[in-house]
């Protein structure tokens, strides 16, 4: 037997309506369950063992759901914004995406920031990954206007102190391309870190006298964006990659 919850709950969120829609559903006999019309909106329902019909079409029901979304920028990591679009809000136009209601990001990137973000209704999974106790790796490529010091890796690799004297962990800069006299304007890098402090990535390159211009995350633990999705793109999660997370809690 799995967890029991009630039906208009369970309707809710998979995006068949709110608790006042679905109790006139009822009402007019549009649900069923085990093959009976159900009128009691706040009866308890199996997910796993209840078979449940909303004008003839059966409910599915997952306990849990996994997002990768590749974010644009310009739009906010969060669930709901008064003035730009959100995460969320990406995944409720995809022809493939989710129409339940309960899913919010793992962490922010900022609004200028691209790349992986997860999205899921797992809060235990979610809290594990972001605990500063647990260090989850997160790999980032950047653009960063100027010269780095000549011993930048160095100093990435004891931790950078922040401007404001916040102390960061030692992270792992590899330095891609240097400005040099082919007129490349920036300097591009990969630099992994293992904790999410606000703002952190920029604000540890102002730290040695840069400006990061671009910025993408390219993984969060084992799970690494999948370079066939464009900004605004997005995808289920394989059950393997979800098992891989799990590993990393």
């Amino acid at each position: 037997m799995g967890k029991e919850m009630r039906l208009d709950r369970l309707l809710a969120e998979v995006g068949i309506g709110t608790r006042s829609q679905i109790k006139d559903m009822a009402k007019k006999g549009r649900i069923r369950v085990n093959g009976a019309t159900e009128k009691k909106t706040d009866r308890k329902v199996d997910p796993a063992r209840d078979q449940i019909m909303v004008d003839h079409l059966p409910v599915i029901y997952a306990e849990a759901e996994y997002y990768m979304l590749n974010k644009p920028q310009g739009v906010v990591s969060a669930t709901e914004d008064h003035v730009h679009e959100t995460v969320v809000d990406l995944l409720k136009k995809g022809p493939d995406g989710p129409v339940r209601t309960d899913l919010f990001p793992v962490g922010r990137l900022d609004l200028d920031t691209e790349g992986l973000l997860l999205l899921t209704n797992d809060g235990e999974l979610a809290h594990s990954l972001l605990s500063p106790r647990r260090h989850v790796d997160k790999r980032y490529y950047a653009k960063v206007e100027g010269r780095l010091p000549e011993d930048a890796a160095e100093q990435f690799e004891k931790g950078i102190t922040l401007l404001d004297g916040t102390p960061t962990l030692p992270a792992g800069l590899e330095i891609l391309k240097e400005p040099a006299g082919d007129g490349v304007p920036c300097s591009e890098i990969v630099l992994t870190i293992h904790e999410g402090k606000f703002h952190q990535v920029k604000r540890m390159f102002e730290a040695v006298g840069c400006q990061v211009v671009f910025l993408k995350r390219l993984s969060m633990g084992s799970l690494v964006l999948d370079e066939g999705l464009k900004p605004g793109e997005f995808r289920r999660l394989s059950r393997e990659e979800v098992e891989r997370l799990k590993r990393d809690r």
